[in-house]
C-alpha cells in the first residue's frame, strides 16, 4: 500500500509539474502570439500609411497633369484664336483695300472722263504745285 501510496503521489507530483510546464509554455506561447499580433498590426498600420500616401501622391500627381494638359490646351486655344484672328483682319486689309482702288478708280474715271475735267484737274494740280 505504501507503494501504491507513493506511486500516486509520484504520479500526482509528476502531473503537477507536467500541468506547471504546460501552464507555462501556454503563457510563452501567448506572450508569443500578443508580440506576433502587435508586430502584425504595426505592420498593417505601415501599409495602411504607405498606401494613403500614395493614393495622395497619384491624386496630386493626377492634378499636376491635368493643369499641365489643361494649361497647354489653354495656350494652345489661344493661339489659334490669334491665328485667327491674325488672318481675318488681313482678309478684311485685303478686302478693303481692293474696295478703296475700286472706289479711287470710280472717282478717278468720273472726274477724268471728258477732256475738260482732264486739263481743269491738270490746272489745279500746276496751281498746287506752284504754291508749294
Amino acid at each position: 500500500m505504501l507503494t501504491a501510496v507513493k506511486d500516486r503521489e509520484k504520479s500526482i507530483s509528476d502531473s503537477l509539474e507536467l500541468a506547471d510546464k504546460t501552464k507555462n509554455e501556454m503563457i510563452q506561447l501567448q506572450a508569443q502570439n500578443e508580440n506576433l499580433l502587435k508586430e502584425a498590426r504595426v505592420e498593417r498600420d505601415n501599409i495602411i500609411k504607405e498606401a494613403n500616401e500614395a493614393g495622395k501622391r497619384l491624386v496630386v500627381e493626377a492634378k499636376e497633369v491635368a493643369k499641365e494638359e489643361a494649361d497647354k490646351m489653354i495656350a494652345d486655344a489661344q493661339k489659334a484664336i490669334t491665328n485667327e484672328k491674325n488672318s481675318a483682319m488681313s482678309e478684311i486689309k485685303t478686302h478693303v483695300a481692293s474696295l478703296s482702288l475700286e472706289i479711287a478708280e470710280t472717282i478717278v474715271k468720273g472726274q477724268l472722263s471728258t477732256d475738260d475735267k482732264q486739263k481743269t484737274l491738270a490746272n489745279q494740280l500746276a496751281e498746287d504745285i506752284n504754291l508749294n
